[in-house]
């Protein structure tokens, strides 16, 4: 069963206010900027970068993941790595709120996330 529209909205705000705090100061964004989908059951955090050989054109960067098992009540954690495909964060799997999995992913104790 996908999230309800309370449950969205009670996540756009939680994760819209740490990528918030996230964003560099408005000169630096050109070049680097962060943002967030909320796709499904699934929460996105991801960079936006220029293309390097076309700059005009932006790109989105994954690198933090986190998909409701409504079953469990749980959230799992992916990580995406060099190989490009998304990855459990073995540190910690799973936690039980969106509150938890933004805590984990600023923590970054394994430098997963930010390199």
């Amino acid at each position: 069963m996908a999230l309800n529209d309370l449950e969205r909205k009670r996540i756009e705000n939680l994760v819209g206010a740490f990528v918030q705090k996230l964003r560099p100061p408005p000169h630096i964004r050109p070049q680097l900027d962060f943002g967030f989908r909320l796709t499904g059951q699934s929460i996105e955090l991801f960079e936006i970068r220029p293309q390097w050989d076309k700059p005009k054109i932006k790109q989105e960067y994954p690198f933090a993941k986190a998909t409701f098992v409504r079953a469990k009540g749980r959230w799992k954690i992916y990580w995406k790595r060099a190989d490009l495909k998304w990855h459990r964060y073995e540190p910690v799997p799973e936690v039980s709120t969106v509150e938890e999995f933004l805590a984990v992913v600023k923590k970054d104790e394994c430098a997963c996330f930010f390199g």
